[in-house]
């Protein structure tokens, strides 16, 4: 089983003004003259995380992570003013631009994945290949099947706490309810919804019970951005048209592509990455058998880590770069 490559110290970071009074941290690790990765992280609103660093091969990659806006190190915290995806789509290129990179690897899970994917399919001449974990296609079915109806039949016991905040009258519409008390002007509602948005999704996230898992989603730095800014796209069907992503699959044909998804995955389920698949045949499609959503799962990890790899060796003659 493989682990994580060890700790790689940050060689640059930026504070990019992308506009709309958005600022996003931005980083750089890694051989300077590597493949370009880009990390898309989750959420929306989760922010990138120290351990994404060390998927890669840090003799072989040009690590980017960067905080989407909103989240993590860029502010305003939280931010719902000019944050939609097609704000991101813009954030992606104009980072690009600015580190002066004409194409890159992108590596995405869950949301990741989503803006990956909506990325390549509208800038398919900037993308190297793709390495995407935990598929989420933000149809309204894969919505629904998390915070309103589904996920919650197999986790009734986390379920109720999810269910506390929001009066029995409201429990119709959950993610309309909590847009209520996570844009209201009540800081006190706002953190008490979002930490229980936040943790429903922590708790659900791992095969096994991940006590850490739980506790960094339960942070309020987290919770806030991660609750604020899921449910402002989430009521707005992610700022994506219907089925988009699966109708624009044949745009990724030409893209080397490596599609990564535990069985178990309560969060995004199977039938997400299954549509992908068979949209996009062409990228190799691995099912992780003992793994749920979570990119920490050891299973993962070492899907995840074979994926890189491999890419790497794809990839590297491009760069210069001998096995």
């Amino acid at each position: 089983m493989r682990q994580l490559y060890p700790e790689l110290a940050v060689r640059h970071q930026y504070h990019l003004d992308v506009g709309d009074g958005h600022i996003l941290y931005l980083e750089e690790s890694g051989n300077p003259d590597g493949i370009p990765v880009v990390v898309v992280h989750g959420g929306p609103g989760a922010g990138s995380q120290a351990s994404l660093r060390r998927f890669f091969d840090a003799e072989r990659y040009r690590i980017i992570l960067f905080d989407q806006r909103g989240c993590g190190h860029s502010t305003p915290l939280a931010g719902l003013e000019a944050n939609t995806t097609q704000h991101l789509l813009q954030d992606m290129e104009q980072i690009r631009q600015f580190l002066q990179i004409d194409q890159w690897l992108l590596f995405g899970g869950s949301w990741g994945s989503t803006l990956s994917l909506v990325y390549a399919q509208t800038h398919p001449e900037r993308v190297l290949g793709l390495v995407l974990r935990g598929i989420f296609l933000c149809r309204p079915q894969d919505i629904y099947w998390f915070y309103q109806e589904g996920a919650s039949r197999v986790f009734p016991d986390y379920w109720q706490n999810y269910l506390a905040p929001i009066p029995q009258q409201e429990r119709d519409d959950l993610v309309a309810a909590y847009y209520q008390r996570l844009t209201s002007d009540n800081e006190l509602l706002q953190i008490q919804a979002a930490k229980a948005w936040s943790i429903w999704e922590g708790s659900c996230a791992t095969l096994q019970p991940s006590p850490s898992v739980v506790e960094h989603f339960s942070h309020p730095h987290v919770a806030i951005s991660l609750a604020r800014i899921e449910c402002h796209y989430f009521t707005h069907n992610a700022f994506l048209e219907p089925d988009q992503i699966v109708r624009n699959a044949h745009r990724l044909k030409q893209i080397p592509g490596i599609i990564i998804h535990g069985r178990y995955d309560m969060v995004c389920p199977l039938d997400n990455a299954q549509a992908l698949h068979e949209a996009w045949p062409e990228a190799r499609y691995s099912i992780i058998r003992e793994a749920g959503h979570a990119a920490s799962e050891p299973a993962l990890v070492d899907a995840l880590m074979r994926a890189t790899d491999e890419m790497s060796d794809r990839l590297g003659p491009l760069f210069g770069l001998r096995e």
